[in-house]
């Protein structure tokens, strides 16, 4: 099945949250156009001091819906861009993907997805224990990270809302997705 966008956001500024947008337009190997995390290299404050001028692997922040209705149900009132994504998508199991999987998005953009989004105490400023919300284990008693994905785009296009998603996985062995 395929997936859909339910939204679309950016931010200039390196605020928390992203407001919703009508569209947002990605640009090949850069990122989202008027987005602060826009560049070939990072540009994620504490990713900077850490890292340096290392390429750019968070280029747009995926998470599925699915995850807000979870958050809902325990008592977090959220919506799209909140916790700092881009794109919000539907019917999508984001988590699951492998390292390198494409998501053609709408009628030309690209995305490919280079890992998990790592949560940030920040989420706890949003409103408290949400971080710990966005945290399981599974039934091995490994961390579960379920606040998004990352992805750099491969190919420039315009998203809004509605668009359909359709994931291109690449050759086999899949790795696993793991936080960039």
């Amino acid at each position: 099945m395929n997936g859909i966008v339910t939204a679309v956001c950016r931010s200039p500024t390196h605020s928390f949250s992203k407001p919703m947008a009508d569209r947002i337009t990605l640009i090949a190997a850069l990122g989202i156009e008027g987005d602060v995390h826009q560049g070939a290299t990072s540009k994620h404050l504490a990713r900077l001091v850490r890292f340096g001028n290392a390429p750019n692997l968070r280029q747009v922040h995926l998470i599925h819906a699915e995850l807000f209705d979870e958050l809902r149900s325990l008592g977090f009132n959220l919506w799209a861009g909140m916790m700092g994504e881009n794109i919000t998508t539907r019917r999508i199991d984001l988590l699951g993907l492998p390292t390198g999987a494409r998501l053609h998005i709408g009628r030309e953009a690209v995305v490919e997805v280079t890992g998990l989004r790592n949560p940030c105490r920040k989420l706890n400023q949003l409103q408290p224990g949400l971080m710990k919300a966005t945290l399981a284990r599974d039934r091995d008693g490994r961390l579960v990270r379920k606040a998004g994905i990352m992805g750099i785009v491969a190919a420039t296009g315009e998203i809004t809302e509605g668009d359909a998603i359709e994931i291109e996985l690449p050759t086999r062995p899949h790795r696993p997705l793991v936080p960039v």
